[in-house]
C-alpha cells in the first residue's frame, strides 16, 4: 500500500494544504511532506495522528475495498465466438449482478441459444440489421431501433433469416448467459 500517497489524496479530497494539515496533526509541514512522498514512514501513534486530522480512522484507511468498475471498455469484454453467433459480455463478470447484458451479432441463418423458461426478465434492443423473436409459440419479426421486453416464462431465442449481420444488445435478469 502506498501510505503516503493516500494520506495525500485524502488531505486533497479534504481541500487542505499541508500546512492546514500539519497545523490539525501537531507536525511539522516538512514532516508531512516526506510521508507523502513515502520518503518516511510514520509510526502508528503518528498515523492516527494525520487520520484523525483527516477525520477517518486507521481501519477505514486500510480497508482495501475496491472501488466498483462504473464504465467498461471494449478492451474489459469477453468474447464467445460460437459456431452460430458471437457473444460479448459487455459487463464483465455479471453473473454477479441482477441483469446481465450481452451483445449479441447473428449472420443471416443463424440462431442465438434457446433460453428455456425461467425465473425473471429480459429486454433486448436491435442495434441494426432484423431478427425473428421467438417466444414460446410465437414469433416476432423486428428490425434496427425495435426492443423486447418478456418474463422468461418460455423458451425464446432469436434467429436472423435474413440478409446481413444483425446486431442486439440482450440483458437478462437474473444473469442466465
Amino acid at each position: 500500500m502506498n501510505i503516503g500517497g493516500k494520506i495525500k489524496r485524502l488531505r486533497i479530497a479534504n481541500q487542505l494544504t499541508l500546512e492546514e494539515l500539519a497545523n490539525r496533526s501537531e507536525l511539522t509541514k516538512g514532516f508531512l511532506s516526506q510521508v507523502e512522498r513515502n520518503l518516511t514512514s510514520p509510526s502508528i501513534a503518528t498515523l492516527e495522528d494525520i487520520l484523525e486530522a483527516l477525520g477517518t480512522t486507521l481501519q477505514d484507511f486500510f480497508n482495501e475495498t475496491q472501488e466498483e468498475q462504473i464504465v467498461f471498455k471494449k478492451d474489459d469484454y469477453f468474447i464467445n465466438d460460437q459456431d452460430d453467433f458471437m457473444i460479448s459480455y459487455i459487463v464483465p463478470n455479471a453473473q454477479k449482478n441482477k441483469m446481465e447484458p450481452i451483445y449479441i451479432e447473428l449472420e443471416k441463418g443463424k440462431n442465438s441459444m434457446v433460453i428455456q423458461p425461467h425465473e425473471g426478465e429480459e429486454f433486448g434492443f436491435v442495434i441494426s440489421g432484423r431478427i425473428k423473436l421467438h417466444y414460446g409459440q410465437k414469433e416476432y419479426v423486428m428490425k434496427k431501433g425495435e426492443t423486447f421486453y418478456f418474463k422468461g416464462d418460455r423458451a425464446h431465442y432469436l434467429e436472423n433469416p435474413y440478409e446481413g449481420i444483425a446486431k442486439v444488445i440482450w440483458v437478462a435478469t437474473p444473469p442466465i448467459f
